[in-house]
């Protein structure tokens, strides 16, 4: 739980020390952001079969290609556009209870990139879906080899220069095989993830 609460902890001091300077003047965002592309790693700790958010830790990597759907919208701190990316996961480690290896990808994301800027930082929030595979039952005992992932959150994008960024994000994560094996255990817990992203 100390790992959790220390990430938390930190996402919240970044956030907060950004806020007071948001406003919506000059956008350092790429003017014609049309297809987004990027590379990510993430960890994640959560819960299985103990309520305990130490219990289970992931390590995943991936690539992400992404689509604007639309131009801004919206008045005020509403004010941002939608984006539709897939991400292909070809590295998902699941370190411990068990050690797992597999892989999954992520058909369906919806990110809603705000309109808010504070300099060369913007929020986002985001929804994804999919599946994943793994080389053994997970969670361990009678459950399934292929299981669903939901997850949810937010984070920060850094804009730089040449039409790239790097993302701060913090979600929440969950795991479950849907009832296709005997047992349904879940994992639930919080990922913190980093991206670096290209824009065409």
């Amino acid at each position: 739980m100390n790992v959790v609460a220390r990430g938390g902890r930190g996402a919240l001091l970044l956030l907060l020390l950004t806020v007071p300077g948001w406003a919506r003047g000059q956008s350092t965002e790429p003017a014609n952001r049309n297809w987004d592309l990027g590379v990510w790693v993430a960890g994640a700790t959560g819960e299985e079969n103990r309520n305990s958010f130490t219990e289970a830790q992931i390590f995943s990597a991936g690539v992400s290609v992404g689509k604007v759907l639309t131009d801004e919208i919206g008045d005020g701190w509403r004010r941002g556009h939608l984006e539709y990316v897939f991400n292909l996961m070809p590295v998902f480690v699941h370190l411990t209870p068990q050690l797992l290896y597999g892989g999954g990808l992520e058909p369906a994301i919806l990110r809603w990139n705000s309109g808010l800027r504070a300099g060369r930082v913007a929020p986002y929030l985001e929804l994804a879906g999919g599946g994943l595979w793994t080389n053994g039952n997970l969670p361990a005992g009678d459950t399934s080899a292929f299981n669903f992932t939901a997850r949810g959150g937010g984070g920060i994008e850094i804009f730089a220069a040449n039409k790239r960024s790097v993302d701060v994000g913090f979600r929440w994560c969950h795991i479950s095989n849907g009832n296709l094996g005997a047992k349904n255990p879940e994992f639930n817990g919080f990922q913190v993830s980093l991206g670096y992203h290209w824009f065409k």
